[in-house]
């Protein structure tokens, strides 16, 4: 097996936890290289990508492989993991004695093209958790939101986000979105901040396509997708829908969505759910 080795942070390189996870898989037979671009990767004959940190080089790891389809494993060095929920003795033994599977996580892809003032931008049209827009100035945005052609009441807020059911545990959790199974085939629509407090968070089909389009006296906005940022036109007018293409995710064998709930957020920690002894 030919793995690829991805590092965001480099003054992790000499970890002895890294170090003794590429030892182990050498030894098991495993083609092992590290990788730091999307140049870097060898689409034709690499098995899995194997992303070392937290969430947010998993995000960064999505970007690396883009459509080739190569399956992404993470491993946790950070402090919170959902996409990298692994540590770093379980990778070795999984991945050698096949003890995983592979999911499809949904993509989001923005149409830039259609976007004012993000033309000449160079950024990875897609996002495995959320596509935002963000006020940079004093001024509240309002953002006009119609699904498959039909308008909803203008939000009026610091931004709004569409996120996917990956998603749903980042950004979307933070500003009061609700909690969705991966697996799950929709779309969250959330405001950032609301200034008018009758709009809630909306689930939608991931079949829909979601227009946006911005009111703001200010001159420009933040559009972020995933954690890369640009500055954009506050005259923005964008779409997002699903992808064509999604990522494969490794989920190693025991993994559970409703445990890292409870392991990580402490999802219903109450003294009453207590077992007796």
């Amino acid at each position: 097996m030919n793995i690829a080795v991805y590092l965001r942070n480099s003054r992790l390189a000499g970890d002895e936890r890294i170090t003794r996870l590429k030892s182990r898989l050498s030894a098991g037979g495993c083609s092992v290289c590290d990788v730091s671009c999307r140049e870097d990767i060898r689409r034709e004959d690499t098995d899995m990508l194997i992303s070392i940190g937290g969430d947010g080089t998993f995000l960064s790891s999505a970007v690396l492989v883009g459509d080739s389809g190569i399956p992404i494993l993470g491993m946790n060095l950070g402090r919170l993991g959902f996409l990298s929920e692994n540590g770093p003795d379980q990778v070795a033994d999984a991945v050698l004695s096949g003890r995983y599977a592979i999911e499809d996580r949904s993509l989001l892809s923005a149409d830039l093209s259609f976007a004012t003032g993000c033309r000449s931008v160079d950024m990875w049209p897609y996002a495995l958790n959320e596509v935002t827009v963000h006020r940079i100035g004093a001024a509240m945005l309002g953002v006009d939101v119609s699904i498959d052609g039909t308008m909803l009441p203008t939000y009026w807020a610091d931004g709004l986000l569409v996120a996917t059911s990956s998603g749903s545990t980042a950004y979307s959790l933070s500003v009061g979105g609700p909690i969705v199974l991966p697996e799950s085939k929709v779309l969250i629509i959330a405001p950032i901040s609301p200034h008018n407090l009758n709009v809630r968070p909306l689930i939608v089909p991931d079949t829909s396509v979601i227009r946006l389009g911005l009111r703001s006296r200010d001159s420009s906005v933040m559009l972020t997708l995933d954690n890369r940022t640009v500055e954009a036109d506050a005259r923005l007018e964008l779409g997002v829908s699903v992808a064509q293409f999604s990522l494969k995710r490794v989920r190693l064998n025991g993994s559970n969505f409703i445990n890292a709930l409870t392991s990580k957020l402490f999802w219903g920690e109450d003294i009453r759910n207590g077992r007796d002894s």
